[in-house]
């Protein structure tokens, strides 16, 4: 509880100032140019600059505000994980609705434009998953496919036109979405991605926290968490709540997504 009290607090303290509301330290990334990805198995589907705007995906657009607020985030992550040595990143909320999809998915892109890192996108959010909804894409196969036995899981993954970023989107909801998110099969899958890549940060958007214990019972398989609460929507209880069951877990930092200050606000 007091964790939770001194995050929110500091937000709007540091709103006031005309800060970022995001609590890690942040730590400038070392551009480079490396040699461009040609992907072979990955599908690979252009997504247009105007279904990202029009689903509020930023991250890619030069000069806009809010992008430049997720490259802080993206600064901030990158240093505290690589400090701890980790590699995969769950972003949480307490409940649907308060932008844990956007984060990830606008957190993700800024990994991937930053050039010393390739990224996954995981869709785990198995009974409702949107990650493929908001490019505007429609998958051929998806992650529900692989669990379920009918395709490899080189099949399901998809790039959507920007470079060193890969997606492993949902294509269906999924029963009994908590027994698969905590099934040794999904450990394994957790590992291979994981390690499969020395360079590759794996980004999980997870199922919210309170809904169902599908988030709990993957977040074993997961370095750090990074949590999203909504200004004026999210309950302080539920915040709480949360938290307390994310005790077990690396909770690296916060977002203060839908501030009221819209200078510094993310989208919700």
């Amino acid at each position: 509880m007091d964790r939770t009290r001194m995050a929110l607090d500091k937000a709007r303290k540091q709103r006031a100032r005309g800060r970022p509301v995001f609590f890690v330290q942040s730590v400038p990334t070392t551009n480079v140019n490396p040699a461009p990805i040609s992907y072979h198995s990955t599908r690979v589907i252009e997504v247009l600059p105007d279904v990202l705007r029009a689903n509020r995906i930023v991250a890619t657009q030069d000069g806009d505000e809010t992008a430049n607020i997720y490259r802080i985030l993206r600064s901030q992550v990158l240093k505290k994980m690589s400090d701890s040595g980790w590699s995969t990143l769950a972003v949480c909320s307490a409940n649907q609705g308060e932008g844990k999809t956007l984060t990830a998915i606008n957190l993700a892109i800024s990994l991937a434009i930053d050039v010393n890192q390739t990224v996954l996108l995981v869709d785990l959010d198995l009974r409702d998953p949107d990650v493929a909804e908001k490019f505007g894409i429609t998958p051929e196969f998806g992650l529900d496919d692989f669990l379920r036995g009918r395709v490899d899981l080189a099949q399901c993954l998809v790039n959507p036109g920007i470079e060193r970023l890969v997606l492993l989107p949902m294509r269906a909801p999924m029963d009994k979405s908590s027994e698969v998110l905590g099934s040794p099969a999904m450990a394994r899958l957790a590992h291979e991605l994981k390690n499969r890549y020395p360079d590759r940060i794996v980004v999980y958007d997870m199922p919210p926290v309170l809904l169902t214990d599908d988030c709990l019972a993957f977040m074993p398989n997961v370095d750090a968490a990074l949590f999203v609460v909504a200004e004026g929507e999210s309950a302080k209880s539920d915040v709480e709540r949360s938290l307390a069951l994310l005790k077990d877990s690396h909770v690296i930092g916060t977002v203060l997504n839908k501030s009221l200050e819209k200078k510094i606000s993310t989208p919700s």
